[in-house]
């Protein structure tokens, strides 16, 4: 394993130093093609020169429109190895929509599609073979990611980390119990923050990532078993579909490898949540609850919530709490505004291209969520207060349909 702990080195480095640790370890692994990590570096690295020559610079973004698959990788670390900072959308983005990110964004290169008045590459696309496939030299980005989102403003937005590309990936690999060695499944589009955010580190630490194209009960749990998985992360949605999988045909899955089931993104019906710790065991089933802008976050496991059910947690990361229309705290039981504040004395967790925070006194942010905090500080969740659905742990506007 690579030492991220004390010094972290930026994220390109990390897969070089992967890499000549264990070149012929499985890296990333979509359908019937898989990279090993001296592979994936190789790639990289070519892929990072191709990107130079076409403009790519220090600092800029890069819009990433690819669907699921090793290629998203390639690109990314690629472009963390420029110095610039990955910006990925859904590549079926309708034309207007993608327009205004990428007005949002400017980035100096869209990989996936073509748009009109930029560089850009397609989805495939191969670098000059000639390419050096050695590291370029060392570059560190300012954001190490800057996905799109409007959940807390009804509009698209871009939400740039605030962390930069020398990533404390020791500190995410704890909150979410990962760590060297395991094998995880992604069945999530890769665009979404909670995918990105754990496949990514996934590959920070060394472990093999299996991703899927696109969500199948079925090819879900069979790539489980067939991998051996330790560490997946779904959205309720997932999870209705894998157990009517799993009723329908009883002892055709095993699911004996896991041993950390995450669930976000959306609200998860309380029997749902029943049947998976019944099907895994409370210890393996954990829920967070966050945003992209990760100003805080609240985590609880499947025990916890079983003497409390409904919770979403208490937090883990800074601090949340319930307000009236005043600003002020709602006594516990009472619906109100979710706010949160970042940890004291910590820089900013994100900034924002094409919106404005919802603030309160004090430092406290509002993203959207309504509900409210029993005595001893557990959070629960009511509504949203923008006007958005959640379809499949994806944020959908009625305006844009």
């Amino acid at each position: 394993m690579v030492d991220v702990a004390s010094s972290p080195p930026p994220l390109g480095d990390v897969l070089t130093a992967l890499a000549a640790e264990g070149p012929d370890l499985p890296a990333v692994t979509c359908a019937d093609r898989t990279l090993t990590r001296r592979q994936l570096e190789s790639r990289a690295n070519r892929l990072a020169r191709a990107y130079e020559a076409l403009g790519v610079g220090q600092g800029d973004f890069v819009t990433v429109a690819l669907p699921n698959g090793t290629e998203f990788f390639e690109a990314c670390y690629a472009i963390w190895k420029l110095g610039a900072v990955p910006q990925p959308v859904s590549h079926r983005l309708p034309v207007p929509e993608l327009s205004r990110i990428i007005g949002l964004a400017d980035p100096s290169l869209v990989i996936g599609v073509p748009v009109d008045g930029r560089a850009w590459v397609p989805a495939g696309f191969e670098p000059d073979p000639g390419l050096d496939e050695a590291p370029p030299p060392s570059r560190t980005s300012p954001a190490w990611k800057a996905p799109t989102s409007g959940g807390s403003t009804g509009s698209p937005k871009l939400i740039v980390s605030g962390s930069t590309g020398r990533l404390d990936t020791a500190a995410i690999a704890a909150r979410y119990h990962l760590r060297p060695g395991q094998v995880q499944l992604v069945p999530g589009p890769l665009y979404h923050n909670a995918p990105l955010l754990l496949s990514m580190v996934g590959t920070f630490l060394g472990q093999h990532v299996i991703v899927l194209p696109r969500f199948d009960a079925r090819t879900a749990l069979a790539e489980i078993g067939r991998h051996r998985v330790n560490v997946v992360n779904l959205v309720p949605t997932m999870m209705a579909r894998m157990l009517r999988v799993l009723d329908a045909e009883p002892g055709s899955h095993d699911l004996r490898s896991l041993e950390v089931v995450w669930h976000m993104g959306a609200p998860c019906p309380q029997w749902l949540k029943r049947r998976w710790i019944g099907l895994l065991g409370a210890e393996r089933l954990h829920e967070m609850y966050g945003a992209t802008e990760a100003i805080a976050l609240a985590s609880i496991g499947g025990r916890e919530w079983l003497a409390r059910p409904g919770s979403v947690g208490r937090p883990v990361v800074g601090e949340i709490r319930v307000v009236g229309p005043d600003g002020e705290p709602v006594p516990p039981g009472d619906v109100g505004d979710v706010v949160m504040r970042r940890p004291a004395g910590s820089p900013p967790t994100y900034r924002y291209i094409g919106a404005q925070a919802r603030t309160y006194e004090g430092g406290w942010e509002s993203l959207g969520d309504m509900g409210w905090l029993d005595e001893d500080g557990y959070l629960y969740l009511a509504d949203r207060d923008t006007d958005m659905l959640l379809v499949g742990g994806a944020n959908v506007y009625p305006a844009e349909v």
